[in-house]
This record gives C-alpha cells, structure tokens and sequence, in this order.
C-alpha cells in the first residue's frame, strides 16, 4: 500500500479577504526520491489559531511533512520522516549551496521601522520648543485616553499604504506592541493587504507588558491655521525608544532577502539603534535589494549627533540606491543652496547611488543622475493638510523605479501622488487613493513657472541631458534642454495606471506570507534533490 501525506506550508500573517493565490505560485513539485508529483489542491483552511494560514496543501507520495510553527524562524525548516518520527533541521543560511540558489524577489517593497500610531488633535496652540516645556505639554494632552475617531496608521505605514493602492506588493518590517494600538495598526495595514513583518527579536531585556514594548504613539497636534507639531516618548529620551532591540530578526532578513526596494527613513533612528539600521542596508546591500533614504527632517539633528548618528547618516548616504529629500534638507547636508548642486553633490559622495530626488514643494521635483536632470513642475490642487504627502512621493518613486518608468514619468506620478494626499486631511488611509491620482494625471493641470526654472537650470551643470516635463511647447529642446509634451506623458502615465486600476482585486500584489509558499518552494527543490 503506498503511503501518503501532506508538506503544508503555513504563513503567520493572516490574508486580506477573498485573497486569491495567484497563478505565479507553484501548483507542483517533483520529489526525485519518489519519482512522483506533489499536486496542490488549492485549498486554503484556517487553522485554529487566528494568526496561522495554509498557504496550499500537497499530497505526496511517499513523502515528507514540514511544518512551519509560528515560533519557528524563518531561516531554518524542520522536516519529519512520517515512518520512524525522527527529524533533523537544515539551516537555510548555512547552506552554501542553498544560498547560491536564485533568489526571487516577489515583495516591491518593504519598510524598516517607522511604525507608530497617529493621534491626529486640534490644539489651539502648538507645542513649545524647551524641551522641558514640550514634555509638560505631551504630558497634559496625553493625560485622558485619545478618542479612537482620533488615530490614525502613521510613520512608514503613509509610505506603504500608498506603494500598496498603487498595485505593489508591500511588506512592512518594524515593532508593534500587543496593546489596542498594536492591533489596530494590524488592522489597518491587514485592510490595505500589507504584510507585517514583526521584528521583536530575542531579548531578555523587556517584556510584552513592559513600556518600552508598547507601539509607539505619535501626537500630530493641528492649530487653528493649520500648522503641525508633533510629539512622541522618543523625543525626550536620548535612547531609541526600541533600544532592546539588538539585531535583525530571521524574519526581518527573510523579508529584506526578497524584497526589491528597502526603504528607511531618518525617523527609523528614533525607534531602532544606529548599528541595527546599518546592519539592514548592510544585508540589503549583500542580498541585492536597492535600498531608497529618506534622511527627512532628522538628517540635519543627526548630521550633528552621537558619532553612531553620524556614522550611520553618512553609511546611508553613501550606499543607498536613491536618496529622497526636501532642497532645505539638500542644503543642510551640504551647505550648497542650488537644490541641483546639492543633488549633484550628494550623488558624486554616493559609491552606489543612482537617482538624487529633490522635493521642492508648490514648486515640483527633480531628478539626478550622472548624466541627466529630470525636472517636473507639481499639479496644482487645493491643498488641505501636507501631512504624508512626501511619504506619498516616496511610494510613487518606488513604482516608477520597479516599472522602469522614464525618469519625467515617474516624477509626473510621484507629483500626482503627493497632491492627491495633500488634498485630503491627514495621512494613514487618507493618502491619496488610485482613483484621486488618476484624475489628477487626466486633468494635467501643473503649476508651471517658466521662468523659476530656467534659472534654476541656469548654472554650469555637468551632465548631458536636462528634460522638462512642459505644456507649453509640442516636444522641443534648446541646447540640452528638452521639453517633453506633457499631453504624451500624461497619456502614457494613464495607460499604466489603468492597467493598475484593472489588475487590483484579481490577484495585485501578494501579502509576504503568501509569497513565502513560493520561497520555500525554492529551497524544497533544491533539498529534495540532495
């Protein structure tokens, strides 16, 4: 009598609802020992725990079962013999051979740290500056239980829930805590069908129901012209407020590993210990993940701060892929007040840099390589609240540059996505949906200023092309400048965001823990052949 059973693959992160698995994934496996095919049968039962999922079920002739427990890191599998109850583990990592293995990278994009919950308060003045004053201030709004019409998903969950209505696969890496803000961070990102990847580590330093284990909350405090201040417990601490954390966890580096795009913030440092975030875009680096920085307002405190601070910044500088950034905070890294002499600047101290990406508000963006200037004027909109709209360009950026967009196009986009988020009040779920950014591109109404850039342009700049995205002139250069027919590129740009619009609800992106079944598959290939 031949024998049967089952290799179930099981992910720890719930799927959105009505998930389809999509026909990328693998449906067989041949097992060379049996001469037989694992056929899967497509089923995806819930298990008894709320947090665990098939992610398909194979029948196999004479085969193995492998279990994935929740405990369980994702580096290593355990296998069991069905006949004798005897198992053994193989440590992926260990592995030469298995690390040799073509890794496919089926996450767009993932997010380190950053995680935190929005309290979204009308104030009618704004904190002071003293420090001392500040924290009396915290403490004072903070002293009843905020209303939870108030929160908001804030941080990097702006970026991601923008990468993710956009049609990427997203996946965000970070600490939440067990509490009612934990969950409902869960909640919101587990709507969006974004994968959390929790990175709690091994620590004997706190426990769960320790404060410095809890999800960090972030006060968005709005007065009555509209102006922002933000506060936090990791303002008055001169620790990161996850501090336990030491290291990446197995999952953080499974995640990183098949990624295309890590993106880290200079908030991250006010979470995450300067050495941990270094030893990310070191990974990311080794594993050929590209890796997007957004230094944001932080850049210029830690240009200035502990020497982990500093070290850190210029790591980041030096080795991401793209750097993203206002022109005050250009200026302030380099003293040069030309946002494009900045980013030329930045790029030449990058060894692994591509795009230099210089937000200029009102004004719209650049982008620099080595040999070329892209420059797009923004969209004009009534703006209602700026809060997440640069997390918003970030997600934008991160499309074109997984699509391999022209450089204007994925400005034009990115400038469409952060006006759609400014045009709504807050971030969270109220950046800027597809739908928003589709009548935005459709209507192509810029704020053109001629005359703003050419001068800006005006300078001796070493590189062989400069285009700008115009409506005034039918495509047309001057010397290297070229102006491109913003009716054209508004026309393609729709094509591709329709195509967006058309895919989502029939498969889109793939939560992380679906596109661990595809994986493992990898790894049991190679495994069952040895």
């Amino acid at each position: 009598m031949q024998l049967h059973h089952a290799i179930s693959f099981k992910s720890p992160i719930p799927p959105p609802p009505n998930y389809a698995l999509s026909p990328s994934y693998p449906t067989t496996i041949h097992n060379p020992t049996s001469n037989h095919f694992c056929h899967s049968n497509r089923n995806i039962p819930s298990s008894s725990s709320s947090y665990y999922y098939y992610c398909s079920i194979f029948n196999c002739s004479a085969g193995i079962q492998i279990p994935l427990p929740k405990q369980q890191p994702l580096n290593s599998l355990s296998f069991c013999n069905s006949n004798n109850a005897s198992s053994f583990d193989v440590d992926v990592d260990d592995d030469e051979r298995l690390r040799n293995v073509g890794v496919i990278k089926e996450i767009d994009v993932a997010t380190l740290g950053n995680l935190c919950v929005d309290i979204v308060l009308n104030v009618p003045r704004l904190p002071p500056k003293p420090l001392d004053q500040r924290k009396a201030y915290l403490d004072d709004v903070s002293k009843s239980p905020p209303d939870k019409r108030n929160w908001e998903a804030g941080g990097n969950c702006n970026m991601v829930i923008a990468a993710a209505r956009l049609g990427l696969s997203c996946a965000t890496i970070g600490h939440v805590g067990d509490e009612i803000y934990g969950q409902f961070l869960l909640d919101v990102l587990e709507d969006e069908g974004i994968s959390v990847v929790r990175m709690d580590g091994e620590n004997d330093e706190v426990s769960s129901s320790s404060a410095a284990y809890e999800t960090l909350l972030c006060w968005v405090l709005v007065d009555p012209m509209q102006r922002h201040g933000f506060c936090s417990r990791a303002d008055f601490s001169n620790e990161p407020a996850f501090v336990w954390m030491k290291k990446l966890s197995p999952e953080a580096k499974k995640a990183i590993k098949h990624s295309k795009i890590l993106f880290c913030n200079g908030y991250g440092f006010d979470e995450l210990a300067p050495s941990l975030l270094v030893s990310a875009l070191e990974y990311a680096v080794e594993v050929g993940t590209s890796v997007f920085f957004d230094p944001g307002p932080r850049g210029k405190t830690l240009h200035s701060g502990s020497p982990d601070e500093q070290r850190a910044l210029s790591k980041f500088l030096r080795m991401s892929d793209v750097l993203l950034l206002t022109s005050e905070e250009a200026e302030s890294l380099t003293g040069i007040g030309n946002p494009v002499l900045a980013g030329q600047e930045l790029l030449r101290r990058g060894t692994r840099m591509k795009w230099v990406i210089i937000k200029m508000g009102a004004k719209g963006s650049l982008l620099i390589t080595t040999s070329s200037i892209s420059c797009s004027p923004a969209f004009k909109v009534d703006v209602i609240d700026t809060v997440g709209c640069g997390d918003s360009f970030v997600a934008a950026i991160a499309f074109g540059f997984i699509h391999k967009m022209p450089l204007v196009h994925t400005l034009m986009i990115a400038n469409a996505v952060g006006a759609a988020t400014a045009m709504g009040c807050g971030a969270g779920r109220n950046v800027a949906s597809l739908e928003q950014v589709i009548e935005l591109v459709r209507r192509s109404d810029l704020n053109e200023d001629d005359s703003f850039w050419m001068d800006l342009l005006d300078k001796d700049l070493d590189v062989e092309q400069i285009t700008l995205l115009s409506n005034m002139v039918i495509n047309g250069s001057n010397g290297r400048l070229s102006r491109l027919c913003l009716e054209k590129v508004a026309l393609e740009m729709l094509q591709k965001l329709e195509h967006v619009r058309s895919q989502k609800g029939v498969g889109g992106g793939a939560p992380y823990g679906y596109v661990l079944c595809q994986i493992y598959m990898e790894e049991l290939e190679y495994l069952l052949s040895r």
